[in-house]
């Protein structure tokens, strides 16, 4: 090969090969179309989360992209503490004047949401998924997907923008093609509408309240982080980042639910270091998980 065109391959050539690549691993699994899906009966079931039978037959739990509904039954201290997180995101932790009475109004929200989403998915829809793992405590198999109504509408769509769920959890590109970026940017617009029109759980929002709300949750988490710190050697080379369920996830130090969920949404990975590219990981956060990591089966 003539210098000149070694010399062109070795600055232009293989870094573009390399760049595609990892691309190429890196890029989401394509999305499958589920069509004719109606629901399945479960006493767990919630707002974003769900059993269904496709047309075909076959069945599967869906887990909503982009929406988080709030929890309507408690079963662990896990849901327990989502269900707080909620409650503060929402600024409901003082209605009702107890910790009781606010507990009990948001479970009622989580089963309005529930019965909305019934009702909404009363008729045939379809289900769009690559059937990536969304297992949130590691004990239940679940699909990420998003769902079409039979009237065309986006589930996880309606039930923000009727304040119903907020805006939070794993985004990816949307069937129509929408970037994931922007489908994160349209459902916290969404949101923004139903806050400002006061629906659903945002009718009885403190607002004055709401932001030492929100960092009594950050300052819990926080903390909740600084314990899990202290074990963290019972977690080393246990958690693979491109397998873990989300709460296994949160047992690394450093990784809230919010950064558990950018780890999930950015799978998969070919070298722990990848995950310097998840928004909110840095060169710290990935030198102290790193000893914890394995990409092993």
């Amino acid at each position: 090969m003539p210098p000149v065109f070694r010399t062109f391959s070795l600055l232009v050539i293989r870094p573009l090969l390399f760049l595609a690549l990892v691309f190429t691993a890196s890029a989401a699994e394509p999305l499958q179309k589920l069509e004719g899906c109606t629901l399945v009966e479960a006493e767990w079931a919630d707002g974003d989360s769900f059993r269904i039978r496709t047309g075909a037959g076959t069945e599967h739990t869906v887990r909503l992209y982009g929406a988080d509904c709030i929890e309507a039954t408690i079963n662990d201290t896990t849901d327990a503490r989502r269900l707080r997180a909620q409650r503060r995101y929402f600024g409901l932790s003082g209605y009702g004047g107890s910790p009781q009475a606010s507990i009990q109004y948001a479970k009622q929200l989580g089963m309005q949401a529930t019965d909305r989403r019934e009702e909404l998915l009363e008729k045939p829809f379809t289900v769009h998924t690559a059937f990536a793992d969304a297992r949130g405590d590691g004990k239940f198999r679940r699909i990420y997907g998003f769902v079409t109504t039979a009237d065309g509408e986006d589930l996880a769509a309606v039930l923000v923008s009727e304040g119903l769920a907020r805006a939070y959890g794993v985004y990816r590109e949307t069937p129509g093609g929408k970037h994931a970026d922007d489908y994160r940017a349209q459902l916290a617009d969404l949101e923004l509408l139903a806050a400002r029109k006061g629906r659903g759980a945002w009718q009885l929002t403190d607002w004055e309240t709401l932001p030492a709300e929100r960092q009594a949750e950050r300052d819990e988490e926080a903390n909740l982080q600084a314990a899990i710190d202290g074990g963290a050697e019972l977690l080393k080379a246990s958690i693979n980042p491109n397998t873990a369920a989300r709460d296994e996830l949160m047992r690394l130090p450093g990784i809230g639910e919010a950064k558990a969920n950018a780890i999930i949404e950015s799978r998969p990975f070919t070298s722990i270091k990848d995950l310097d590219r998840v928004p909110g990981i840095g060169p710290t956060i990935l030198e102290r998980i790193g000893p914890y990591l394995t990409l092993e089966p």
